[in-house]
């Protein structure tokens, strides 16, 4: 909004968050590394309230599902009864979809061979696993923008438009935020800050990860 000052208050705003978000976390890996405060008892507690938290993102995904399922199978006589509604340009979907279908579940499978290389104790190849992890994000985000970019339809097209934009933009979020965890879990375990007794912050991100990738494979 054109308000003075306003482009100012929102950057300090954000820098304190953001600063605030990377002390607190900074905490939490002292105590849990170098302090030695996460017992397995304390450990139940993030584990519990990570389970929480991709609970209601389901439920926030799904209600993005319910709202595309709810318009393409019985297309109202607004959008000219039919779906894609009429005039409305859309992906071929065996080209840069198709693709980006096949991504996440490969890279799903180099988390889950990170985890079992942290558990068998074989740090560099938990390292390697996640750097392969990464690598299959970024392509994946890579092209996510290139189909936004080729895309013939935008969010303001309908209601097509809106429930496609909304889930996949939503989905791809997940996805930076997905890449940044991971990215953060590879650094850790470079440190050795993570053992087969003791790895919370990889078991939250492999979840995620998982998570993101069993969206994708939805309509």
């Amino acid at each position: 909004h054109p308000f003075q000052g306003g482009a100012t208050l929102l950057s300090l705003g954000l820098i304190f968050l953001l600063y605030t978000m990377f002390v607190w976390w900074r905490d939490v890996l002292r105590e849990s590394t170098l302090e030695g405060h996460h017992t397995k008892v304390v450990q139940l507690g993030p584990r519990y309230g990570f389970i929480l938290f991709i609970v209601s993102e389901v439920m926030f995904l799904f209600a993005l599902f319910r709202a595309s399922f709810h318009s393409s199978l019985a297309p109202t006589v607004e959008i000219g009864g039919i779906w894609p509604p009429k005039g409305i340009g859309v992906l071929d979907p065996r080209e840069i979809p198709f693709l980006n279908t096949l991504i996440p579940p490969s890279s799903g499978a180099a988390v889950t061979w990170a985890h079992h290389a942290i558990l068998a104790g074989k740090e560099k190849r938990a390292v390697y696993a996640l750097v392969a992890t990464v690598s299959l994000a970024l392509v994946f985000t890579g092209f996510q923008g290139m189909e936004y970019y080729q895309a013939p339809s935008t969010i303001s097209d309908s209601i097509y438009g809106s429930t496609f934009f909304l889930a996949t933009g939503f989905h791809g979020f997940h996805v930076i935020i997905g890449t940044l965890f991971s990215i953060i879990c590879g650094i850790r375990q470079y440190l050795g800050h993570l053992t087969k007794e003791h790895h919370v912050g990889f078991e939250a991100a492999a979840w995620y990860w998982h998570f993101v990738d069993v969206v994708r494979l939805f309509p």
